[in-house]
């Protein structure tokens, strides 16, 4: 840590990916790690923090990924010969369950998939000995979307182990097991710990509502609202988009009908909270208000049953983003702070939440409390270089009324001496779906591309994305999805309407489900872009389901099977929604992979092809480009990842502008 804080740190390389791939010639990406939790690791207890982990590579940027064990005290994989775990290329969930145990869902062969392509089994795999011999513990329908098993040990304050099964039966609802367990019965079945140990409880149903997601904390489980919840008839009802905690053992043994629940978030309807963080003895909430941050902090209180007590927090929400993590929840109350704007590159900064007052401040960089005005001071650690010129932009939030008569927020980063004549070229980005919410982060590749141009750049937080919770999200699933169309066309029609563009000057983009949003301002309002960069897009909603992760998503869209498809479904549907009278469609750029195992490259390839077939002769112009790694993210490495954007940005701009800059 003392290292890194300076100016020279001296690094460590653990593992060197371009060279993994120069040598067993594969472009591999990263797509993430699992450590052995030191709570789980004998050899942790000679101060090692974390000694092994389990590395997901994926060939070419799919979603499907190798599996390998990696050392990090020798910093070199662990063989098979040497009891190392590897699995091939699949999607594939994987975690230790103790040192020398994982329980593990992957393609094992016929019938161990869902319909949407992901584990419908989970293994417990022993080391030394291989995969097809391991036990299957638990298993669910086809028809769900995935199944998983882990072990949750967040022990906070010594509370108890929990073991953890679950089923994904849609996207959006999920059934949960449950029981409490002791180190030894992690362990390996010979592993001499377990000799002499009882066996432990049988798995309980976890009673809450399908649609909630749970967590466990010590002796908490923490659960998160997606629908108004009455656990006892004629009780007390909690509103959806509501953070509650509750004494896990009682609403396991006694049902959620005699439990007490404690409220730590509920919404307006302009905020949300986005994720937690724990420390040794405290959690840290990050909410947005009307999509800005702050954060909000409680403690564990020993002397009051371990009840979390509000002890601060920001005293308003900024235009920006900004994430708290801890830095080690098993022995300290440190935490990483990291924030980013739209113009402002990210920064990292280290504190004690124990220490804090109430308030949060980037102004200054001290590391002790402010006594006399209670406010917690954040040392600054490092913040990454500016990408682009932002000198003399402004950022500003703005809102649009939708269809109907709802207030849609903004975001416009644009020069300070704009002129209002309707001839900015002005990119419009929004994604509207999944509860994600778009929000004030660095846009490097926007910057150089768009705004030192003379360009401005804007961010449309519509309907179905999460801004405001979950009501702003199911505002817009299925049949409703429609707002999410008439939510980003308000936005398009508001900068029209205040002469920062017009259509002509105005280009659109989005990707994946953003993509189903520029395939339908494509079909729906060609007269209202200018161009239009359309990413791995969905874009045939009548076969979507059938097409590798496809049948994850009918929670969110639909079932084009059933009456779905000719009540809602088919309006669409951009790929059914091509109407031959149209004269003129504005210029689009259609990008795909034809590694992306989630959206199939199909939809792009149909649509283009159709476009290109019945445009002949009319002012249809489409263009295509089909990366040949990269997966759903569009590419694999920064090389590609410049040229991509490069390719996105150059076409939009020169379609706006005739290759002229402002």
């Amino acid at each position: 840590m003392e290292s890194y804080k300076t100016s020279d740190p001296k690094w460590e390389t653990v593992l060197d990916l371009d060279e993994l791939g120069k040598k067993e010639d594969v472009s591999w990406v990263w797509k993430g790690s699992r450590p052995l939790p030191r709570a789980r690791d004998p050899l942790s207890n000679n101060g090692i923090r974390v000694t092994r982990a389990l590395l997901s590579l994926s060939r070419g940027g799919a979603d499907a990924t190798h599996l390998r064990e990696f050392d990090l005290l020798s910093n070199e994989f662990v063989s098979k010969e040497d009891g190392g775990f590897i699995l091939p290329e699949a999607k594939t969930r994987a975690s230790y369950k103790s040192r020398d145990v994982l329980l593990v869902g992957s393609d094992f062969g016929p019938g161990t998939l869902t319909d949407s392509g992901y584990p419908r089994t989970v293994r417990e795999w022993v080391r030394g000995t291989e995969i097809e011999d391991a036990k299957v513990v638990f298993e669910g329908e086809k028809t769900d979307v995935s199944v998983s098993a882990y072990i949750d040990d967040q022990r906070h304050h010594d509370g108890p182990i929990y073991e953890v099964r679950s089923r994904a039966l849609t996207f959006y609802t999920s059934k949960y097991w449950a029981r409490t367990v002791k180190y030894e019965d992690l362990l390996a079945p010979n592993d001499p710990l377990r000799e002499g140990v009882e066996e432990p409880g049988d798995f309980v149903e976890v009673d809450v509502q399908m649609d909630a997601n749970i967590d466990f904390v010590g002796k908490w489980m923490i659960i998160s609202l997606r629908s108004d919840w009455e656990p006892t008839p004629g009780g007390k009802q909690y509103k959806k988009g509501s953070l509650l905690y509750v004494d896990a053992e009682t609403i396991l043994t006694e049902g959620s009908k005699n439990a007490q629940y404690h409220i730590l978030f509920e919404p307006t309807e302009r905020s949300a909270y986005e994720t937690y963080s724990i420390t040794k003895n405290y959690l840290i909430l990050n909410v947005i208000e009307n999509v800005k941050s702050k954060h909000l902090f409680f403690k564990f209180d020993k002397e009051n049953d371990g009840k979390l007590v509000y002890v601060g927090g920001d005293n308003e929400a900024q235009i920006r983003a900004c994430y708290a993590g801890s830095v080690d929840p098993y022995e300290s109350d440190e935490f990483w702070f990291t924030t980013s704007g739209y113009t402002q590159p990210s920064t990292l900064f280290l504190a004690d939440v124990s220490k804090v007052g109430g308030k949060t401040n980037e102004g200054e960089i001290e590391k002790e409390l402010d006594e006399e005005n209670e406010e917690y001071i954040l040392e600054k650690l490092k913040s990454l270089p500016p990408q682009y010129d932002a000198e003399g932009l402004t950022v500003t939030q703005c809102t649009a009324i939708s269809k109907d008569g709802t207030e849609i927020p903004y975001f416009l980063v644009s020069k300070n001496d704009t002129v209002l004549d309707g001839n900015t070229p002005t990119l419009l980005y929004g994604y509207g779906g999944f509860e994600i919410s778009l929000g004030p982060k660095y846009i490097a590749t926007s910057g150089i591309s768009w705004l030192e141009r003379g360009g401005a750049y804007v961010e449309a937080n519509i309907r179905g994305g999460g801004e405001f919770g979950p009501s702003w999200h199911q505002a817009a699933l299925k049949e409703n999805r429609n707002k999410s169309y008439e939510d980003f066309i308000a936005v398009a029609e508001h900068l029209i309407s205040t002469n920062i563009c017009k259509p002509s000057t105005l280009a659109a983009r989005g990707g994946s489900n953003g993509g189903l949003l520029m395939g339908n301002m494509y079909t729906m309002r060609p007269d209202l872009f200018g161009a239009i960069h359309c990413a791995v897009p969905l874009l045939d909603m009548k076969r979507y389901h059938k097409l590798l992760a496809g049948a994850s998503w009918m929670a969110e869209y639909g079932d084009p099977d059933t009456s779905d498809w000719e009540d809602f479904l088919y309006k669409y549907s951009p790929y059914h929604n091509i109407n031959p009278t149209v004269e003129k469609y504005p210029p689009m750029l259609v990008t795909t992979s034809t590694r992306d195992d989630r959206v199939h490259p199909a939809h792009a390839r149909k649509m283009v092809k159709k476009l290109w077939d019945m445009g002949d002769g009319k002012d249809w112009p489409v263009y295509y480009y089909e990366n040949i790694e990269g997966g759903h993210g569009g590419a694999a490495d920064s090389k590609q990842s410049a040229f991509m954007t490069s390719l996105a940005y150059d076409f939009m701009w020169n379609t706006l502008c005739k290759g002229k800059s402002t």
